[in-house]
């Protein structure tokens, strides 16, 4: 495995040609193992990965700490190359319900403080509200990151699950990097209008959800049960006839993998990785094992036959299900 490189857009650092979403080791895919998770962290540094995801809501602040550890037990020439994307905003309770987003420049500002306390790092490399405040501008947020860019706490302003009317706001606003926002073969929404913008714009795009939460990663079992502390226990897509229609395309792909030589996830990860030089796939692998195979899609070759193999196999709007609930659906920014 040879791990390229990709830039985050015309404004931002070079990275890794995969990054590593950390939230499932803290949050909403059921109990995970520290121990395993901190070495999974240090493996993907191991291996050349060098954009770290996380957010300070995932888990009321834990994914940061746990991050933050990883990086701290890491070598030093391993903890200097990581890269750290932060997405905040998103408000919750004691008891871990979601109560909205808060992109006032002052709570912005706030919500970095604690960040950069969390992480134990003195800069943050890309920062993000994780969803759009509908009673703020955007403006105003942005203008916020870029302040503590001008003071040294951020270095790159990011977006993320926003709509190309509020991508070119906020571009007109400060120079962003990237936008963060959901990419698979089965959730292709943002071919229409977001990705014509933002590589319009010299915008990079960070692919979270490539897998689709593990639904087409080829591990998903017809009959498995899911926690109550899962997301997935609750997604659309999990749920009864949709599960069964959504894993039906998933064996459709086996049979291309197959073919191949390569696992389900491979191809489903060098499917994304296929759709431009712009576009940088996080793998939200929890284990060092998992880690291992999502790196293997990087010597994954897609040819046009393949790339038309798979497009048969699994159609854009070929999924069945919402990738949210309805409530969560209604704070994905359309514009």
């Amino acid at each position: 495995m040879t791990m390229q490189t990709r830039s985050l857009g015309t404004t931002g650092p070079q990275v890794s040609a995969l990054g590593l979403g950390c939230m499932g080791m803290s949050a909403l895919y059921g109990d995970a193992d520290r121990t395993e998770s901190i070495a999974t962290v240090h493996a993907a540094l191991e291996a050349g990965v060098t954009l770290l995801d996380t957010g300070d809501f995932y888990a009321m602040g834990h994914n940061e700490m746990l991050v933050g550890e990883a990086l701290r037990t890491a070598p030093a020439a391993r903890r200097e190359q990581a890269l750290v994307s932060v997405k905040f905003g998103a408000l919750r309770s004691p008891d871990g319900d979601w109560a909205g987003y808060d992109g006032r420049p002052a709570a912005v500002k706030n919500f970095a403080a604690y960040s950069l306390q969390r992480l134990g790092v003195d800069h943050i490399d890309v920062y993000r509200i994780a969803r759009l405040d509908p009673d703020v501008p955007i403006e105003e947020t942005v203008g916020a990151i870029s302040e503590l860019i001008e003071k040294g706490y951020v270095r790159h302003v990011g977006l993320s699950e926003v709509g190309a009317d509020t991508i070119r706001r906020a571009a007109a606003t400060a120079p962003i990097a990237d936008l963060q926002i959901e990419y698979s073969l089965i959730s292709r929404g943002i071919e229409e209008s977001v990705l014509p913008t933002t590589r319009e714009l010299g915008i990079a795009i960070t692919a979270y959800g490539v897998l689709s939460r593990g639904l087409i990663s080829g591990h998903f079992a017809r009959d498995r049960q899911l926690a109550a502390n899962d997301f997935r226990a609750y997604s659309p897509r999990f749920q009864g006839e949709n599960l069964q229609h959504n894993l039906d395309l998933v064996e459709a792909l086996r049979k291309i993998a197959e073919q191949k030589g390569v696992s389900v996830a491979q191809i489903a990860i060098a499917w994304v990785l296929s759709r431009g030089d712009d576009i940088v796939p996080l793998v939200g692998a929890r284990t060092r094992e998992r880690l291992s195979e999502s790196l293997g899609a990087l010597d994954v070759t897609l040819d046009d036959a393949d790339l038309a193999a798979i497009e048969r196999a699994v159609p854009a709007d070929a999924a069945a299900g919402d990738r949210y609930p309805a409530p969560q659906m209604a704070h994905l920014g359309s514009k």
